[in-house]
């Protein structure tokens, strides 16, 4: 396990004691209700011993039928169709937040003030201030809390920081982050979904899908942004319903923007859901004084770096790094190098930390995304629209 990662790899030791049971209570079935549980049933058997053994007790989600279908599938005791009834269940210890955006702030709100600890999807809220509202409310229960920034948890992304925590780096200059996804096309006869809707998805529409991501993964390995500019675009503006009418798209399809570190960094963003033939091209690049780290989320288990005066000069230049050993981040618990891990194993890292912060009284941070990072990002999103209404530089303030 490499130095600095935030968690202690157990592969292969034995425990003398069993682990807790800590009972899952889950709002959502589809996408992130399907990751979220492959995870919470993957960690007793592979992250071993774990912290705790996750208990599967309920699964909620407004379609009965739909709903039970997936308890059944996933292995949930209990099915309910309302969340009040989920949070107030008294076996649930987490409360694991996968619904879409606009049930992100009033449930979590309930869950803390229940005593739950809580897993949220991202973004955190639709607006700052739901995203602050979600803050206060944990700080005050003095519950655990994460937000699902799972791209933190890849072991190159892991790896990354440690390079630049060592000062290897040197000052870094630049960070450049792209997100562009190709899933609205054919663009002109996909129907209306809630991720275009601002009253469901936010009014940063793919901010706060694509481009939270970057906007996270900046402040956690380069620094915290202190001003934006930005602009941004909603290209197909009306979409049909199922019901045959006529909807208003009402956030925005695209956006670039320009970002300043409090540490003197520069960055660029960039998030579409409009760029034909990307179907998961996540990119980032950061530029310092001693060399430059590149990353793609398409190619997950390498980290591509560069070093400045590397020799022999005729053979300077980036290097693939396979990052797949046993002293890599995680990777004790996994496969024999070059025997490589997925997406959904972010999840796993990531629940897997939550719940070693539960039992052992650990901080989330810095490893893990808090509502505090949540809030934050949210700031950034909210001052990136606020620059591209304006058409003018923003200064960040949280």
């Amino acid at each position: 396990m490499a130095k600095g990662s935030g968690f202690t790899s157990m592969a292969g030791v034995a425990s003398d004691k069993e682990a807790p049971k800590l009972g899952i209570g889950m709002l959502g079935y589809a996408f992130m209700g399907k990751a979220h549980t492959h995870a919470w049933k993957t960690i007793p058997y592979m992250m071993y011993p774990p912290p705790a053994v996750p208990e599967l007790i309920a699964i909620c989600g407004r379609n009965k039928e739909a709903v039970a279908a997936a308890a059944q599938r996933y292995g949930y005791k209990k099915v309910y169709t309302d969340w009040r009834d989920l949070v107030a269940d008294d076996d649930v210890q987490i409360f694991d937040n996968g619904g879409t955006n606009n049930i992100h702030a009033e449930p979590s709100i309930a869950a803390a003030e229940a005593g739950k600890h809580i897993f949220c999807e991202k973004p955190l809220a639709r607006s700052p201030e739901e995203s602050k509202a979600m803050l206060d409310a944990v700080e005050k229960a003095g519950v655990k809390h994460m937000v699902g920034y799972n791209y933190r948890f890849l072991p190159a992304i892991r790896l990354a920081r440690e390079i630049i925590e060592s000062g290897k780096l040197g000052r870094i200059y630049h960070y450049r982050a792209t997100y562009l996804q190709e899933w609205v096309l054919p663009h002109y006869d996909m129907p209306m979904i809630w991720r275009l809707e601002k009253e469901v998805a936010g009014s940063g529409g793919v901010l706060g899908d694509l481009g939270a991501h970057i906007i996270d993964l900046g402040r956690f390995l380069v620094g915290e942004v202190d001003s934006v500019s930005a602009m941004t675009r909603t290209f197909i503006k009306e979409r049909p319903t199922d019901d045959g009418s006529i909807a208003t798209v009402d956030c925005p399809d695209a956006f670039v923007a320009t970002v300043g570190f409090e540490n003197g960094a520069i960055g660029t963003l960039e998030a579409t859901r409009f760029a034909a033939g990307r179907k998961n091209h996540e990119v980032i690049e950061i530029n310092g004084e001693n060399g430059s780290i590149l990353f793609d989320l398409e190619r997950l288990n390498e980290l591509s770096v560069y070093w400045v005066g590397e020799e022999p000069k005729e053979t300077q230049g980036f290097k693939n790094v396979l990052v797949s050993e046993p002293y890599h981040p995680w990777w004790s618990n996994w496969w024999p190098q070059g025997h490589m891990i997925g997406w959904e194993h972010t999840f796993i890292h990531e629940l897997t930390h939550l719940l070693d912060c539960v039992v052992n009284d650990k901080d989330v941070a810095p490893y893990g995304a808090t509502f505090l990072d949540g809030y934050r990002t949210d700031c950034i999103t909210a001052a990136i629209l606020e620059s591209a209404a304006s058409k003018r530089q923003i200064d960040v303030h949280y």
